[in-house]
């Protein structure tokens, strides 16, 4: 699980094993047992989610927004 980035003790990983065939660019949240899925295009968007509250979501949604390009970069060196 590559790890991208920590913010507020969540950490934002990829799975390297997810999918055949792959898909869409993406990225996981995981912060004390709590989950979540975010896709970054067409606009970023919460996938699925266990365990964060609505505010903790937009907050994801937030950050990941602002963090789109460094994420996508992360995603295409990883996966190639």
């Amino acid at each position: 699980m590559p790890l991208v980035f920590r913010w507020a003790g969540i950490r934002f990983y990829f799975y390297s094993n997810e999918g055949s065939p792959r898909e869409p660019v993406h990225i996981h949240a995981e912060k004390q047992g709590a989950e979540a899925k975010l896709w970054l295009f067409p606009e970023v968007g919460v996938a699925e989610s266990t365990g964060f509250d609505r505010r903790e979501l937009s907050d994801l949604v937030k950050v990941v927004e602002q963090r789109k390009d460094e994420i996508e970069r992360a995603w295409h060196e990883h996966f190639g």
